[in-house]
């Protein structure tokens, strides 16, 4: 199909995301989107296995999101969040820490996951110097971990793993070590925190699932335990969930499962169901208190201009009303159940090396993965929607997705493999 004019004309203007403009393969054009469906401008139809980048927890297009934005645009679709405040947005900052564990009560809003964390850091620093305490400058974060694309976020990322190692000669320094997942893991990562105590701001980490490092899994136990640590030393523990919010391991929160309170937890994607940008950091109370004196110095000094947009706060109300009205962990329990199934036989494919499963996330890790040009390719020419990368293939699709669609993806990914496996 000739492409469309508003595609020939637009796309030498644009600069795509992870992308050698100069040899990546030119993009699919989106025409719409519903349920779990993705349709391009030639009619043909994916179905999304992924759920746009982890957001579309719902589905594409969920009616009561939906309804909700239309009759926010009609009131106020924005206005800003500096001496005025506005009802979906405190609404939602209350049902955020009604859902929350102990004394996550603060909620500070931004328009993009990165800022979340680079505002989390910013607290965390913060905080030390509202107290008094001078030298508290560093974070320690863990190896295959990815926190965003800001300078803070890349910062903590893993520096030889990670995606922007490019950057590490301007970058800040910070401590990045091994995930405990073992007894002498543990043993060690508690002797580092001793010896650089005083350097140290907070401990981030991804619970359960570091995502874009390789879909990589640890335990609850080894969750809680690196919590604990942290908390024995008197530091602040970070939770990034981003990725893993709102249902996608089975709970709520990855941290549930733990039975965890972090210092600060950093929330975006899912949060608005996939419809608009919006995030936060919310903080415990404690965090909070550190803030407060008749000096404006000792204030967050953050304010992004588009922070609680009013729309995107009306839509995160209305995704949160989904989770309270409908049966999503349950799904997400059916979904676990089902990847389980398809995934696991894969095992016995040649080049395949592990499979994982968690709530309503499925890989499978290969050895090499060789072309992952060629992959992507072979998913759209049968019909779904899946983005290999590093040496995972992987599925996070929406909780609504249906059998029928769920069975497709899986099933696509045994033919492809077993395909790739022959090359």
């Amino acid at each position: 199909m000739t492409a469309p004019k508003w595609f020939t004309d637009g796309f030498p203007h644009v600069w795509l995301p992870y992308s050698q403009m100069q040899t990546a393969p030119t993009p699919l054009a989106a025409k719409s989107t519903q349920g779990c469906t993705i349709t391009l401008e030639d009619g043909h139809e994916l179905v999304d296995g992924i759920a746009s980048w982890w957001t579309a927890c719902h589905g594409y297009n969920p009616p009561h999101v939906i309804e909700a934005m239309k009759h926010q645009l009609d009131v106020m679709p924005h206005v800003m969040f500096g001496g005025l405040n506005h009802e979906p947005a405190l609404k939602l900052a209350k049902r955020l820490a009604d859902l929350l564990p102990g004394d996550l009560n603060r909620v500070f809003f931004v328009d993009s996951g990165s800022v979340s964390v680079e505002v989390a850091m910013k607290m965390s620093i913060q905080y030390w110097i509202n107290k008094g305490v001078k030298g508290r400058s560093k974070f320690v974060s863990f190896k295959d971990g990815y926190h965003g694309d800001t300078l803070g976020c890349m910062s903590i990322a893993d520096p030889e793993e990670g995606m922007h190692h490019v950057f590490n000669e301007v970058l800040f320094e910070q401590f990045v070590v091994d995930v405990p997942r073992s007894p002498k893991q543990l043993e060690e990562f508690d002797a580092f925190l001793a010896k650089h105590k005083d350097e140290i701001a907070g401990v981030i980490t991804e619970p359960l699932v570091q995502g874009a490092g390789g879909m990589k899994m640890f335990s609850p136990d080894v969750l809680k335990n690196m919590c604990e640590t942290v908390q024995k030393h008197e530091l602040l523990f970070i939770v990034d969930e981003i990725f893993t919010g709102f249902g996608r391991t089975g709970t709520m929160f990855a941290i549930d499962q733990a039975e965890i309170v972090p210092d600060i937890i950093c929330l975006s994607k899912a949060l608005t169901a996939g419809v608009c940008p919006l995030a936060c950091a919310v903080a415990q109370d404690h965090i909070y208190e550190a803030f407060l004196s008749e000096s404006f110095d000792d204030a967050l000094q953050h304010g992004p201009t588009y922070m609680a947009n009013p729309l995107a706060c009306a839509a995160a109300n209305a995704s949160l009303d989904l989770f309270e009205q409908e049966p999503r962990l349950e799904q997400v329990k059916h979904i676990h159940q089902k990847l389980r199934n398809a995934l696991t036989p894969l095992q016995s494919i040649k080049g395949v090396k592990d499979i994982r499963i968690l709530g309503a996330i499925g890989v499978v890790q290969v050895w090499d993965i060789k072309d992952t040009n060629w992959l992507k390719k072979r998913f759209v020419e049968e019909g779904v929607w899946l983005r290999p990368f590093r040496d995972i293939i992987y599925l996070t699709p929406a909780f609504t997705i249906s059998d029928d669609e769920l069975d497709k993806l899986t099933g696509t990914i045994e033919k492809v493999l077993t395909q790739w496996s022959e090359l």
